[in-house]
């Protein structure tokens, strides 16, 4: 594992996570333990695009683009624990007891943590949770893999490393 990391920036997010606008739903990285904890934070402004037709009357974030901006961060914790963070991509893998408790709106910044429950591989489970104002608005259970930047053409993801079992059961 590497050393502690307490601040990332938009450009150095970009060069983690392939997201771009709009679909790069994290601003800052305020702290990164390798292998352990991030912290990460999303400012919710009214010019989101999905808040057009979600809902122009009483704008709320979808909850699904919660659970990504979840995502988003534990793939940035699950690259930066790894000896090579180039060439590598986070891959979404399943999401497990996810609870939305309060609407996220305009205005709102989202102080998102995510930790490291279990690492089998390249294969990662973590647990996430989304606090507005200290107030728990979101929590779940979300797994990734990581694996090497497809090339160019192929389409197919290559494993990062050894795969684990697919299940994270004992």
């Amino acid at each position: 594992m590497t050393e502690p990391v307490s601040q990332l920036g938009i450009q150095e997010i970009m060069e983690i996570l392939p997201h771009r606008y709009p679909f790069l739903l994290v601003d800052r990285i305020l702290l990164v333990e390798p292998g352990k904890k991030i912290v990460g934070l999303k400012n919710v402004t009214i010019n989101e695009p999905f808040f057009e037709g979600h809902f122009p009357v009483f704008p709320i974030m979808p909850g699904v683009l919660l659970i990504e901006a979840m995502a988003q961060v534990g793939g940035i914790l699950a690259i930066c624990s790894g000896q090579d963070k180039t060439g590598r991509i986070p891959y979404f893998m399943g999401i497990d007891r996810a609870r939305f408790r309060h609407p996220v709106g305009p205005g709102d910044t989202l102080n998102i943590t995510v930790t490291t429950r279990n690492v089998r591989g390249s294969s990662w489970k973590m647990q996430g949770e989304i606090h507005v104002n200290e107030k728990l608005v979101c929590e779940a259970e979300i797994m990734a893999m990581i694996r090497a930047v497809p090339k160019q053409g192929s389409g197919v993801p290559e494993p990062a490393g050894e795969v684990g079992r697919n299940s994270f059961e004992s």
